[in-house]
C-alpha cells in the first residue's frame, strides 16, 4: 500500500487557564470553538477545539487547559512552533491586533521567501503567522478578525531535534519531500501535497536543552490519514522500529499514536466522521459534548470542570 498524508489534521497543546485560553484563540485569533469536550484520558480537564467554521482537518488547534499547570520548556524532542497561514499583506494588521490584545509579537523574518511573524499564546506557546499569496479563501464567516486577514488554517509545524535523521526518513515515508534547507543546514523544510498544514520544518539543535512538558508546549501533532489505510499505517510504523498504539476511537476521528525517534508524539487521525457527528454545524461548541462511553459520568465530569464563558 502506498501511504501518504496531505498534512496536519490538528495540533494539540497544553495550556493553563481555560478562560484565558478561549479568549485568546477565539477572540484574538478569531478561530471558532467547534468542540467543547474533555480530555478522554483525564476527564477533569477540558479539551477545547478551535478551527474554521466547519472544523475541517488542517484548521483545528486543540488545547488541554490544566488550571494548575506549571510552565513547560520548549526544547528538543518537541514541536517547537506552530504556524498558521494568512494571506500576503496581513502581517501589519496582525501585529496591531496582537499588540492591542497585550501580546508582543517579534520582528517579521524571512524564511524560505515567506514573511513570518512570530508571537506566543498566553502560556508562551510559540506560534507564527506565515503570509503567502496562495492562501485559500477564509472559512470563518462570523470571526471577529477582518475577513481579508483571517487565519486560513495551519501552514505547518517546526520540530526541534538533536539531529535530523531518522525523523526525516520517517517523514519521507509519510509522503513528505525535502523542499528547502537553510544556508547553514540546520533547518530542513519538508512538504506534502495538501493545501493546509502541508509543511514540516525540522530544526537540528544538538546543543539545545531537552523540552519539558507543561503549559505552553505542544502535546502532539496529528497527521491526516484515510480510514481504510489505518492498519497499513500501523504496519509502516512498526516496520520503522516504532511502537504505535492500536486504533483508538476518539468519537470525531479514529487515531493511532506513536512517539517518533526523538520522542515527539505523532498522531495519525482520520477526517471522518468529523465534528458534526454529534452536533449541528451551527451549534458547534455551544455545549459540553461527551462520547457515549463517558455519558454515564456526565454529572461528575461537569461538576469537576471550571466555568467557561464563550
Amino acid at each position: 500500500m502506498n501511504l501518504s498524508t496531505p498534512g496536519i489534521h490538528h495540533v494539540t497543546a497544553v495550556a493553563s487557564d481555560p478562560q484565558r485560553t478561549h479568549d485568546f484563540y477565539a477572540d484574538t485569533l478569531g478561530l471558532r470553538l467547534v468542540k467543547r469536550s474533555v480530555n478522554q484520558d483525564d476527564t477533569d480537564v477540558y479539551h477545547l477545539f478551535y478551527a474554521d467554521h466547519e472544523g475541517r482537518p488542517g484548521t483545528s488547534m486543540t488545547l488541554f487547559p490544566y488550571p494548575e499547570a506549571g510552565s513547560g520548556r520548549v526544547g528538543t524532542g518537541q514541536v517547537a512552533a506552530v504556524s498558521f497561514l494568512v494571506p500576503s499583506g496581513s502581517l501589519e494588521y496582525w501585529r496591531e491586533r496582537l499588540e492591542e490584545a497585550g501580546t508582543e509579537p517579534g520582528e517579521v523574518v524571512d524564511r524560505f521567501g515567506d514573511d513570518v511573524l512570530p508571537f506566543s499564546d498566553p502560556d508562551g506557546l510559540p506560534l507564527e503567522l506565515v503570509a503567502r499569496p496562495d492562501a485559500p479563501e477564509p472559512n470563518l464567516p462570523e470571526s471577529p478578525v477582518a475577513h481579508a486577514h483571517a487565519i486560513r488554517g495551519f501552514f505547518g509545524v517546526t520540530l526541534s531535534l538533536t539531529g535530523t535523521e531518522p525523523t526525516t526518513d520517517l517523514l519521507t515515508g509519510m509522503g513528505y519531500r525535502q523542499a528547502d534547507r537553510s544556508a547553514d543546514g540546520t533547518r530542513l523544510r519538508y512538504e506534502t501535497d495538501g493545501d493546509l498544514g502541508y509543511v514540516v520544518d525540522v530544526r537540528a539543535e544538538p546543543q539545545a536543552p531537552r523540552g519539558l512538558p507543561g503549559a505552553g508546549t505542544v502535546h502532539h501533532v496529528a497527521y491526516r490519514i484515510d480510514r481504510e489505510a489505518q492498519e497499513g499505517w500501523r504496519e509502516f510504523l512498526i516496520d520503522r522500529g516504532l511502537r504505535p498504539t492500536e486504533v483508538i476511537d476518539r468519537k470525531w476521528f479514529e487515531s493511532i499514536y506513536v512517539r517518533e525517534y526523538e520522542n515527539v508524539l505523532f498522531e495519525f487521525a482520520t477526517a471522518e466522521p468529523g465534528y458534526t457527528v454529534d452536533e449541528d454545524l451551527e451549534a458547534l461548541g455551544e455545549s459540553l459534548v461527551l462520547p457515549e462511553w463517558l455519558e454515564d459520568r456526565r454529572e461528575r465530569i461537569e461538576a469537576s470542570l471550571p466555568a467557561l464563558s464563550t
